[in-house]
């Protein structure tokens, strides 16, 4: 058993190196063990992307899961479907297997306990669990296992959640070989769209490019694609679909804190005076457009379970992170799902003239760095991270030190961010400014304090 495998927020790692089948075995006697534990026991719902790893996985954990629990098996399906389930069956616990946008031969698990995504401590305690049964002889699966398709009942509800205007336009969507194809084709093309399935088949192996729409390089086939079929735009899922990206008709990519923009003035609309939640890496145009159209705007901890958690906490109606994870409470369940997201995108723009394009051409311009990773062992990337917060509160030029994730450390022309990953050996950096010029001038500073924060090689 590999402990690092269990992250903040989910479990990850090589399927065939971090993930066999005793651990994975354990991890469901664990999970089932706590399900009876319960006060109010039931079924354990359990999701699967297409990996080619998935089905042993699947195999191993359910083995485990059915020492102590039913299991009611939904089959290959993107983790939003996973999420929904959780809510429509109202089992006791739930499971996605799934690396994510992760390379081919990784993969994982997402697990809820209730309707409560599990992160940070209940992570730890189940590992630890874990580590004390890898080793122990497995009893027998005892408890039943049943399939069933809830792909339609997502739709149906889906549909039901919005309120789409008259216009319709034609929209390529690229899943990328991964879980969402399938279901984001049928969803945007019931809602009245002309849909262009780009890699919208199942294929494991990632053929064609890999499923993380946060990569330019991963787009350029969407770009090409929306442009030859004078498409107005195209959606881009990960590999389990709960990020979104999304390029207009001109080639532009729009970010995830962009997109929050669009959702959050529509929401606002609806609910003055909304409350939403980003995180620290979200771009400060975000903040102060939506604080500008009467929003209140929290910025919060990166990770789809912190901020699920969050947005229960506040009541907000919809939270957003850089990388595509788009949270809708208004008009949904709460959870990070990038085809409800693309159904949205679509909804906001049949209710006038305005293409995309011309939507992106009002937001605002900044200049900002893409996600920098800096390798940094984990043993010292949290020691680096509070040597960097001491030195910026210490650094005239600073006008402000937010501290909720790392630290973000606001300057008069923008601001640097530097945090700890969660789930790799590095340091995370992003700076973003009014001119390059500036920008040039917060990342050396950012750097600088990086430098010399650092232990001696």
């Amino acid at each position: 058993m590999n402990p690092r495998t269990f992250r903040e927020y989910d479990i990850r790692g090589v399927a065939d190196r971090d993930l066999d089948d005793a651990t994975v075995r354990a991890l469901g006697l664990a999970l089932g063990a706590q399900v009876a534990s319960l006060a109010v026991t039931g079924p354990v719902v359990v999701g699967r992307d297409p990996r080619l790893t998935s089905p042993r996985l699947f195999g191993a954990l359910t083995d485990g899961l059915r020492v102590h629990a039913e299991v009611i098996d939904i089959g290959v399906v993107p983790t939003p479907v996973l999420y929904f389930a959780a809510a429509h069956l109202d089992p006791a616990a739930a499971v996605m297997i799934t690396g994510s946008h992760n390379p081919a031969e990784d993969n994982g698990f997402k697990l809820m306990l209730g309707r409560e995504t599990l992160h940070g401590a209940a992570i730890a305690q189940l590992r630890d669990q874990v580590a004390a049964l890898v080793d122990q002889p497995a009893p027998p699966p005892t408890k039943a296992m049943f399939s069933r398709d809830v792909i339609g009942a997502y739709l149906d509800h889906a549909c039901a959640m919005l309120a789409l205007g008259e216009r319709r336009c034609k929209v390529v969507v690229d899943a990328g070989n991964g879980a969402g194809g399938p279901t984001a084709v049928a969803l945007y093309r019931r809602l009245g769209f002309d849909v262009v399935p780009l890699y919208c088949d199942l294929d494991g192996t990632f053929p064609n490019h890999h499923p993380d729409p946060t990569q330019p390089e991963n787009v350029a086939d969407l770009i090409a694609t929306v442009a030859r079929e004078g498409a107005e735009l195209g959606i881009a899922l990960d590999g389990d679909a709960d990020r979104i990206g999304a390029v207009d008709a001109t080639g532009r990519i729009l970010w995830g804190d962009q997109l929050m923009i669009l959702f959050g003035k529509a929401v606002l609309a609806e609910v003055p005076h909304a409350r939403f939640v980003g995180e620290v890496k979200c771009s400060q145009a975000m903040y102060d457009e939506l604080a500008a159209a009467g929003g209140t705007v929290e910025m919060w901890k990166v990770g789809h379970s912190l901020i699920k958690a969050r947005m229960k906490e506040i009541g907000a109606a919809l939270a957003g992170e850089m990388s595509g994870h788009m949270f809708f409470a208004h008009r949904w369940l709460g959870f990070d799902d990038a085809i409800y997201a693309g159904a949205r995108l679509l909804e906001l723009l049949s209710r006038g003239p305005a293409t995309l394009a011309a939507r992106a051409d009002e937001l605002p311009v900044m200049i900002n760095t893409p996600e920098l990773r800096i390798d940094c062992a984990d043993d010292h990337k949290f020691a680096v991270v509070a040597a960097v917060t001491a030195r910026l509160r210490a650094d005239p030029a600073v006008v402000s030190v937010v501290d909720v994730d790392g630290v973000r450390a606001r300057f008069a022309e923008g601001w640097g961010l530097v945090r700890a990953s969660n789930t790799q050996p590095a340091l995370v950096m992003r700076c973003e400014a009014s001119t390059a010029a500036h920008l040039a001038t917060i990342r050396a500073t950012i750097e600088a304090h990086i430098a010399a924060s650092r232990p001696p090689a």
